[in-house]
């Protein structure tokens, strides 16, 4: 070993010990003689105990809004969702992709990035509004996050169960076009400008459809609820993709467009308008623009399109109806993903003709079918 690797080595194991050090220094210590005081030693140690507690319990609230299905999993999910998709399209295209973070294909690609996002200086522009500016991509997190409260893997790790549950998913993500806005508006930038008033057109004509898509499959389940809706199919023995082609091509689409995923990426066009409405943030906001909240609702309804037309966990006994649903749902991601890598993006008149005329029609007319199959079933 060269003299200048063992340098290297000692500099990095002087950093690491650096750095372990500061948070042990500002926090450890502090924290070890505040246990001890008497006055906060009554409260502290039993939030502590209860916390862990539920930690340890898969079918507590804290579990699953921490653990599994809610924040540490959607964030490791997401960060191998953006590898996978780097990859594929790589291979599509016939590049190699993310290779040498990792000892294998870059599979820690996604993390490096990660923390070298974390690491970046946040710049706010100079004639942005900074509190709107600052505060729209964790407002666009917290949306994200939300969606995945009523999202059910399997009966028992259903964050929150409700019998609207699908009215709340279409109401929260409802507030994506005005979070986008804002954020585009705040920047002040013409170019973000411009992609905020692409992404309000756009979300706007294909959320309509998107809606109406839906209510046929309502209609037959009798509930808004998502936990119901795979009852059904359990009961049928089949899934409504196959009672309901149109409304299950019609979510799709407009989903696709919902996420702004090529080739209905009009709103972030960077051969147009450099990145549309993200494209004066940096560091940990452009992180959670681009890497956090767009994935975690790729996820989110990648989940409720297998939920409500692929019988969301139900498989054969022997795999476990959580792991049925997440195969189902990798598969309808893969999917989505390779879209980027086949189809060039539209123009927005023609985005705007297919969600106000084509999709929107497709959707009334299996609406229209439903109530007559029902009717004629009713007569029956």
């Amino acid at each position: 070993m060269a003299v200048t690797d063992i340098w290297q080595m000692i500099k990095r194991l002087a950093e690491l010990s650096f750095w372990l050090l500061v948070p042990i220094t500002l926090f450890g210590i502090p924290a070890y003689y505040a246990l001890e005081r008497p006055i906060i030693q009554p409260y502290v140690l039993p939030f502590l105990t209860r916390l862990m507690s539920e930690l340890m319990d898969p079918a507590s609230l804290t579990f699953k809004v921490i653990l599994y299905p809610g924040f540490t999993f959607v964030v490791i999910y997401a960060a191998f969702l953006v590898l996978i998709e780097r990859k594929l399209a790589a291979k599509v295209q016939l590049r190699v992709g993310p290779q040498y973070a990792g000892r294998y294909e870059g599979v820690l690609q996604s993390f490096a990035d990660m923390f070298k996002a974390l690491s970046k200086e946040v710049i706010v522009p100079a004639g942005a509004d900074r509190l709107i500016f600052l505060s729209a991509p964790i407002i666009s997190m917290v949306v994200a996050g939300t969606l995945l409260a009523v999202v059910p893997p399997s009966p028992q790790s259903l964050i929150f169960d409700s019998p609207v549950s699908l009215l709340l998913f279409f109401s929260v993500i409802s507030f994506s076009p005005l979070v986008i806005l804002l954020a585009a508006w705040s920047s002040n930038n013409k170019f973000t400008l411009v992609g905020g008033l692409r992404a309000l057109h756009q979300l706007v004509s294909y959320e309509i459809p998107m809606v109406v898509s839906t209510l046929g499959l309502a209609l037959l389940v009798g509930s808004l609820s998502l936990v119901d809706v795979v009852r059904v199919q359990e009961r049928l023995g089949l899934p409504f993709l196959l009672l309901q082609p149109l409304a299950a091509l019609t979510f799709y689409i407009t989903m696709v467009a919902e996420l702004e995923r090529i080739p209905f990426d009009i709103p972030e066009a960077d051969s147009e308008i450099v990145a549309g409405w993200v494209t004066e943030y940096s560091g940990v906001n452009h992180l959670l623009l681009y890497g956090g909240a767009p994935v975690i609702k790729l996820y989110a309804f990648s989940g409720l399109f297998t939920t409500l037309f692929l019988g969301g966990w139900l498989g054969p006994p022997p795999i476990p109806p959580d792991l049925w649903f997440h195969l189902k749902t990798f598969l309808v991601i893969l999917s989505v993903q390779a879209l980027r890598a086949i189809y060039p993006r539209y123009r927005i008149d023609q985005l705007l003709r297919i969600g106000w005329g084509t999709l929107l029609m497709l959707a009334l007319i299996n609406l229209a079918l439903t109530i007559l199959l029902m009717g004629a079933i009713q007569v029956v």
